[in-house]
C-alpha cells in the first residue's frame, strides 16, 4: 500500500485567531479539540472530508516568519473566479491580501493569496488540475 496524505500540523501562537481564519475563508470545521500536555490541539476538515485529510493546529506555537521570496503556502481550491475574487476583495478590507488575484498559464490558473492570523500564506485558486471542477482538465504530467 502506498503512503496517504492525512494531515498538516502546524504549531501556531494565537490558536483562537488561527481557527477564527480557518472558518472564516477556509469554511473548515472544528472536528476535535484535546489537551496534550497542557496544550490545546484542535483538528479542523472540510465538510464530508473528515476521514480523508485534517489541518491539525498545535497551540503555543511561535509566528512564522515567510521571506519575501518564499512563496510556501496552504492551497484550497474553489469553484470559480468570481469566488477568487471575492475572498481577495474580503481579505483586503481586513489587511490580509498579499497576492492579489492573478491568472496564470495551466496547470497554476487563477489565485489569491492571504496571510493568516500566524503568518502562514493561504492560497485560493480557480482552474488548476486539483479540486473542484478538475475533472475535465488533463492531468499533469501528460
Amino acid at each position: 500500500m502506498n503512503p496517504n496524505m492525512t494531515h498538516i500540523a502546524l504549531h501556531v501562537e494565537q490558536l483562537d485567531a488561527c481557527v477564527g481564519f480557518y472558518r472564516q475563508y477556509c469554511q473548515l470545521r472544528v472536528i476535535h479539540e484535546r489537551h496534550k500536555r497542557g496544550k490545546r490541539v484542535i483538528w479542523m476538515a472540510e465538510q464530508g472530508r473528515e476521514h480523508q485529510f485534517v489541518m491539525v493546529l498545535l497551540g503555543e506555537g511561535g509566528r512564522h516568519q515567510q521571506g519575501k521570496q518564499d512563496f510556501s503556502h496552504l492551497g484550497f481550491a474553489v469553484d470559480s473566479k468570481a469566488e477568487v475574487d471575492r475572498i481577495a476583495a474580503e481579505a483586503d478590507k481586513e489587511g490580509l491580501l498579499v497576492w492579489p488575484p492573478i491568472q496564470e498559464p495551466y496547470p497554476v490558473g487563477y489565485y489569491c493569496g492571504l496571510i493568516d492570523p500566524n503568518g502562514n500564506y493561504v492560497e485560493f485558486s480557480y482552474g488548476q488540475p486539483l479540486g473542484p471542477g478538475s475533472e475535465d482538465m488533463p492531468l499533469l504530467g501528460h
